[in-house]
């Protein structure tokens, strides 16, 4: 069994059943996707499946078998997303920040040009421990051209 991480190609020798946040971390030693509440309601745990955000504390690795997997170390430094975090330096502490960033990513992928309400509903359910949501909502704006 295989997986695609960050365009690279992974055979997969732990158990399939082994949730792909625990494989990130411990086999590949991607440290930028956090473990928050192990229940998928923090967000923290946020990854790309084929372009899809999902919290990967839930995702068994058989569940993810041939796919591609981009976290935040996939992300370039020059997307529009991570510079407008940048400039609107929304991180406080910077825990959610890696899960914020790829449920953003997300969203502007599907819809380049969101609403205020469209981005907060897109957030919804990724939680901030230092409660910088509105410069969250301010750096989409930005990376959307707003």
């Amino acid at each position: 069994m295989k997986v695609i991480v960050n365009g690279k190609i992974y055979q997969i020798k732990s158990s399939r059943h082994k949730k792909l946040l625990w494989f990130l971390r411990e086999d590949l030693k991607l440290y930028g996707t956090k473990y928050g509440c192990g229940k998928a309601l923090c967000g923290f745990c946020t990854v790309l499946v084929d372009g899809v955000a999902v919290r990967s504390c839930q995702i068994n690795l058989e569940e993810v078998k041939n796919k591609r997997i981009t976290t935040i170390e996939g992300i370039p430094e020059n997307h529009p997303v991570k510079k407008a975090w940048r400039e609107i330096d929304v991180p406080q502490c910077g825990y959610c920040q890696s899960g914020q960033i790829m449920q953003a990513i997300e969203l502007l992928s599907n819809n380049p040009k969101p609403s205020r309400e469209e981005i907060l509903n897109a957030m919804y359910g990724n939680l901030c421990r230092c409660g910088t949501y509105l410069r969250i909502i301010k750096a989409i704006e930005l990376a959307s051209g707003k």
